[in-house]
């Protein structure tokens, strides 16, 4: 197989609460990861803010071959910092609405309907602060039940509220409680192409134009979790403004554990759906959704293209893997039951050689679309 000496990669990261140079962080210490699995050297350069994003140079070494990928970081991590700007008690109230809104809009009975774990994602965050709001109450209430002096309400109530702010708060943050809330108002944002996602929406789209007239062996647009909502956005945008923009580039594009789904079920999604039909349909585009059981925190077995009206588009192909191929049975053991864990794993790094891995596929020496074919148990024929 050939070996790709030049790729352009637009990176589209998920729900983590992570800007460009954190991603950059963590991308360093995968690669180091995955270069020690593979045999390969890898060389991670330092972040840069350029007038086309947030850029990454990053270089792979096999048997002599060098492979140059220069990878664009375009997270939305200041929107979601923005949304968890307000106090406490207003992000979780605009928390509740949205996911009110998600309920009325019809997405959540579609989550329910074809992936019933994703839709059990969606309640996790709304149950776990309902029930330590229910219990604070109780705590106010207590005198009154125990039918002793209402005067004691003066002691209580002080104490529910400690219960809630020094308890329930800062518990429910190990699980990112109020950034999934954020996340939830961001993902209605982005259904209904609200003015603060289509203004994100159209400044990554005019930066993906500006890097593509770099010239390279292949393009990759690779996005995990809720980025691939935006990915689609911006890709579909683009072809809007210059529909010839993916002519001849060898494109492929690639969602981990994509959640495309939980924007595009929005009843008002009507744009994303068109951006979702227009990439499926594409002659030169390659796309596949890597998908995985262990991972709850994704529309599993779904076909976003299918289930969005463009079921003859014959794309995207669903590749499924498993994680216990690619970790250590210590490591998997200790994260498995981590489903928040579990979902990032798509983009962490690998300690056993295994079909997938995600520096191999953004910086590897092969080409993106050669693992549409993978087999999770299997590594690629030049890495066995």
């Amino acid at each position: 197989m050939a070996s790709v000496s030049s790729r352009l990669v637009f990176y589209f990261p998920g729900f983590d609460p992570l800007d460009a140079a954190a991603h950059h962080r963590r991308y360093e210490r995968s690669a180091a990861q995955s270069g020690k699995t593979f045999g390969l050297d890898y060389a991670v350069g330092a972040v840069r803010e350029v007038e086309a994003g947030s850029r990454v140079e990053a270089v792979s070494i096999s048997d002599g071959q060098e492979t140059k990928s220069t990878i664009y970081i375009h997270d939305h991590n200041s929107i979601i910092s923005d949304l968890r700007a307000p106090p406490i008690w207003k992000q979780i109230l605009l928390g509740f609405k949205a996911g009110a809104e998600i309920i009325t809009s019809g997405a959540a009975f579609r989550y329910f309907r074809h992936a019933w774990r994703f839709g059990l994602f969606f309640l996790f965050p709304y149950l776990l602060i309902l029930t330590g709001l229910m219990l604070a109450a109780l705590i106010a209430v207590l005198p009154l039940l125990l039918h002793v002096s209402p005067f004691l309400c003066l002691l209580s109530v002080p104490a529910a509220w400690l219960f809630f702010d020094k308890g329930v708060i800062p518990f429910s943050g190990r699980f990112h409680t109020l950034h999934l809330f954020a996340d939830w108002r961001f993902a209605l944002m982005v259904g209904r192409d609200e003015p603060v996602a289509r203004a994100w929406i159209e400044d990554k789209a005019q930066k993906v134009l500006l890097a593509l007239q770099t010239s390279s062996d292949e393009v990759l647009f690779v996005s995990h979790s809720m980025g691939a909502s935006l990915a689609l956005a911006v890709a579909g945008r683009v072809l809007e403004l210059k529909p010839d923009a993916f002519d001849g580039r060898n494109v492929s594009f690639v969602t981990l554990g994509g959640a495309a789904l939980q924007c595009a079920f929005v009843a008002k999604a009507t744009r994303l759906r068109d951006s979702i039909g227009t990439l499926a349909r594409h002659g030169e585009v390659t796309w596949f959704d890597i998908q995985c059981l262990s991972d709850p925190i994704h529309l599993y077995k779904c076909n976003t293209a299918h289930l969005t009206g463009h079921g003859d588009a014959g794309q995207p192909k669903i590749v499924r893997i498993k994680f216990k191929h690619s970790l250590s049975d210590e490591r998997y053991r200790k994260n498995k039951l981590n489903f928040l864990r579990m979902h990032r794993q798509y983009v962490l790094g690998s300690d056993r050689k295994s079909g997938f891995d995600f520096t191999l596929l953004t910086a590897g020496p092969l080409p993106a679309a050669s693992f549409v074919g993978l087999k999770s148990d299997v590594p690629p024929p030049a890495f066995q």
